[in-house]
This record gives structure tokens, C-alpha cells and sequence, in this order.
């Protein structure tokens, strides 16, 4: 068993982390100014003449290196064929970090820790559940006792898993109105009302034909239970999107019972628009919305969204946004038995993070993205931690090149995985525990498992699955 780990308290950056140790050529043009607006950025990459950066449609940033388009992955990255990479060498112990006292690190979780994780007495498989789809992205359950799966597809279709079986016809089809062209193009996510079962409300996350953002939704009628109604659109939130990639997806109900949004920084590369640490955006942010109070209206801001009042370095922030400073959130989850926010952010050309802020946060946070990447700063030889949310795990890109989010395991089937957090790599098909671990947090390489893992997925009774974009499997994860 590969073990791994690293004390994660409040970072301090040595000044030896030289960017140019790791920055690749392409990337070498320093990122636009925090405060800058993404008009302006915009206006100053066009009139550099040397500039490198380049929109998703040409050669160079369309992240098509992957195997199969599908799940966000890191630019400029090589990706080997999936035997080559199952047979890889293990990841490298990953580094110990000297802390800050300035920073704000992920404290130790919430209550209900689980015993001592025993990795070496755990050896994961999967399960084959459902076969045959196509570019399936996330699986989840509508919390109505029913049991059922829903899959989430890439060209824009909703398929029920019951019994083994994927029922026809499909759930939901937004293929007239989904754009999938590019690689993280798509029906991207999908998260059911926590009063479904009265309500019958569900949201989605897509990009529309024209490559923006779009959050709605929608409506199945108690008479077709296995079948939405794909007129009952109604548009929560649009956003446009100055590039192809780095769309975020996730749509979430959290315990607090409103709808978390994980928005990327716009695409291209670098934070080439400015937006991470822009406070004027929503790209670069976690977002928190009252969907539900009133369904009359698209939303309403939470009162106690942590920008509703406050300004942040002297500037107001979107009321929207409870977080800021992601790159591309793919994937992120909550704890079911503590409310931790488990927050997966894909990274550059050098290093995949996994962040933790525990229940009961204010919000109101930086997760550095553009001034550090993982524990590391960004084009810079020198960066400052301050108030910056830092990982509790991070990988560099000898162990594959898009990290895929997963969920703390709180099912029954398996009780050595309790409070275990799992996640992946979509280009390695490699899968980590990480578990907290005296005042740090310790990631041990579970399983590899040869898929492009492009999501995992939590049913009703909380036992876990994984979605593979490349083979359109949908597996049951387990202990063998």
C-alpha cells in the first residue's frame, strides 16, 4: 500500500518554490491583476502582442489530450493510454509543508470521526451496475425512497438505473438545447429538491448552445414518475462564459438546504480573465442560493451569505458568492454526517488539490486560486498564504491530471470506509483515501482502478459509485 501524507496546518511558502522550476513555456505570462474586471483583461491580453494565451478553439489549450472529452482536465497535459497508466508507477510521498500562522487552514473535522482507517486491510473494487451509456458524468438519487439511480450523460440526456437496468425512455432529454461540442461542455450536473418527493422540483447545470452556464429547473409530474417534463424550464441562473473550459458543473443542495453552485474561473489558462479573484464575478466562486423559499422567483441571496454585508479587502462581492478563488471546481460534496464541504479543485499544468472547510463556516473564504496552485505559488518565486484556505491533499502531475471530487463514505456495507474521504484521477483512473490524521490529514493510494473517472456519486443510503466517461459504465465502489 503506497502511503502518502502531509501536515496541513496554516502554510508557510519558502521562497525556494520558484515558479519557474515547474511553469511550463506556454504558461509563462503572468496572470492579470486581482482586481481587474474581465472587460479589461480581456482588452490587455488583445493588445499584447506576445501574448501566449489562447481561447479553448485552437490546437493549443483544447485539453483534448485526454483519452476521451468529457471531465475537466489540466492543460498541456500528456496522457498516456489507459493500460500504460494502470500500470504506473505509485505516486511520490507528497511533501511536508511548513505552516503560517497568518493562513486560514482547514481545521480538523467536525464530530463523529470515525475510527482509525487501517488502508492496508481495505482493498477496494467496483462493481459493474449499469452499461451502454453514453458520456456519463454523475450519478446521484432523488431522496424519495424509490431507490433509484439517475445518470447523468454529457449530449444532455437523464437516465434512470433501477434494478440494474437503464430505463427507456429517458428521464430528461435536453439535447435540443445542450451544447457538449467541447471537452468540458455539457449536461454537467444535477441535484434533486430535498423536498422532491412533494415538489417534484430538480435542478440541472448546463451549457447552452452557445457554450454559457445555464442553471434550471425543472419539473416531473406525479403521473410520470420515471419522466420529467423537459417544457418545465425555468431559469434559475445564466452565466457567460468567455471560453470553453473550466465550467464548473456541480449543482448541490447542502444541509443548510440551499443550492450550491461550483463556478469555474472562465477557461483559458492561468486565470488568463482575472476572475478567481475578482469580486465583481460569479466565475471563480462558490455560489449559495435560496432556490426554494419562494418558486416564483429564480432565487434569493441568504441573509447570511458571508459578502451581503461585508465588503472583502475594501471591495463589495457578488451576494452571491460564499467562496472565492477556484479554478474549476469540478466535483465537490458534503459530509452527510457532519456537514463538512469537501471542495475538489483541478489544477494547472502541475498540481490537483482536494480542500475541507469543516460545518459551521461563515464563509467568506479564498481558496488562493490564482496565487497558489495546491500548496505551491503561481507564477511567482514568492507568494503570500494570508487568510488563504490551503489543501488538506494535493498530488502533482506524475500522478495523472485532473483530479475527480468524490464524497467521506457514510454508507453501511462497508464499515472500515467510514468517515474515509475517496476521490480520483480522471486521466489515471487512480483512487485516494484521505483521513484526518493527528493535527494533519494523511491520503493513501486505494485502487487502480483503469477508468476515466469522470465522477463519483452517493445513493440515498450512502454507499458510493463511479462513473466512467470512456467505457459509459456506471460501478457500485466496494471492499472486496
Amino acid at each position: 500500500m503506497k502511503r502518502f501524507r502531509w501536515t496541513v496546518r496554516r502554510l508557510r511558502l519558502l521562497a525556494w518554490m520558484a515558479a519557474s522550476v515547474w511553469l511550463l513555456a506556454a504558461c509563462s505570462t503572468p496572470s492579470p491583476a486581482a482586481t481587474a474586471t474581465p472587460a479589461e483583461v480581456a482588452a490587455d491580453v488583445a493588445a499584447a502582442p506576445t501574448a501566449t494565451y489562447v481561447l479553448m478553439e485552437t490546437a493549443a489549450l483544447t485539453e483534448t489530450a485526454a483519452p476521451t472529452a468529457g471531465a475537466p482536465v489540466s492543460e498541456n497535459t500528456e496522457i498516456t493510454e489507459n493500460a500504460e497508466v494502470t500500470d504506473a508507477a505509485a505516486p511520490a510521498a507528497l511533501p511536508t509543508v511548513t505552516p503560517q500562522p497568518e493562513a486560514t487552514a482547514a481545521d480538523a473535522p467536525s464530530e463523529a470521526a470515525p475510527p482509525a482507517f487501517a488502508p492496508d486491510q481495505v482493498s477496494l473494487g467496483l462493481e459493474v451496475v449499469a452499461e451502454g451509456l453514453a458520456g456519463p458524468l454523475f450519478v446521484t438519487h432523488a431522496g424519495d425512497g424509490s431507490g433509484r439511480l439517475f445518470v447523468v450523460e454529457k449530449p444532455g440526456l437523464i437516465h434512470i438505473v433501477a434494478g440494474g437496468q437503464v430505463v427507456q425512455p429517458a428521464f430528461l432529454d435536453l439535447t435540443d438545447r445542450v451544447g457538449s461540442s467541447a471537452s468540458e461542455q455539457g449536461l454537467l450536473g444535477l441535484a434533486f429538491a430535498p423536498n422532491y418527493s412533494e415538489t417534484g422540483y430538480f435542478w440541472v447545470n448546463y451549457t447552452d448552445l452557445n457554450g454559457d452556464t445555464v442553471v434550471s429547473r425543472f419539473h416531473t409530474p406525479a403521473e410520470t414518475p420515471n419522466q420529467a417534463d423537459p417544457a418545465s424550464e425555468f431559469v434559475t441562473l445564466q452565466v457567460d462564459q468567455p471560453a470553453a473550459n473550466h465550467n464548473g458543473g456541480m449543482v448541490l443542495f447542502g444541509p443548510d438546504g440551499y443550492l450550491w453552485i461550483g463556478m469555474g474561473d472562465g477557461g483559458g489558462a492561468n486565470d488568463r480573465f482575472g476572475n478567481a479573484q475578482n469580486p465583481a464575478t460569479l466565475l471563480g466562486k462558490m455560489l449559495r442560493l435560496d432556490v426554494t423559499s419562494n418558486p416564483d422567483v429564480p432565487y434569493t441571496i441568504p441573509a447570511d451569505n458571508p459578502w451581503v454585508e461585508a465588503d472583502w479587502n475594501g471591495a463589495d462581492v457578488v451576494d452571491e458568492a460564499w467562496a472565492l478563488g477556484l479554478r474549476n471546481p469540478w466535483r465537490f460534496s458534503f459530509d452527510r454526517a457532519t456537514g463538512d464541504l469537501w471542495i475538489a479543485d483541478v489544477g494547472q499544468n502541475q498540481y490537483e488539490e482536494v480542500n475541507v472547510t469543516p460545518a459551521g463556516s461563515p464563509g467568506g473564504l479564498n481558496y488562493g486560486w490564482p496565487i497558489m496552485e495546491g500548496m505551491h505559488c503561481f507564477q511567482s518565486a514568492d507568494c503570500r498564504g494570508d487568510g488563504l484556505v490551503m489543501p488538506v491533499a494535493e498530488y502533482d502531475h506524475s500522478s495523472g491530471c485532473s483530479v475527480t471530487g468524490g464524497y467521506v463514505y457514510r454508507g453501511s456495507a462497508f464499515p472500515a470506509l467510514n468517515g474515509v474521504y475517496l476521490f480520483a484521477d480522471y486521466c489515471s483512473g487512480v483512487m485516494w483515501a484521505t483521513v484526518p490524521e493527528g493535527d494533519g490529514w494523511a491520503t493513501y493510494e486505494m485502487l487502480r482502478s483503469g477508468a476515466m473517472v469522470s465522477s463519483f456519486g452517493e445513493d440515498e443510503a450512502g454507499e458510493l459509485y463511479v462513473t466512467d466517461l470512456a467505457s459509459g459504465t456506471v460501478y457500485r465502489l466496494v471492499v472486496q
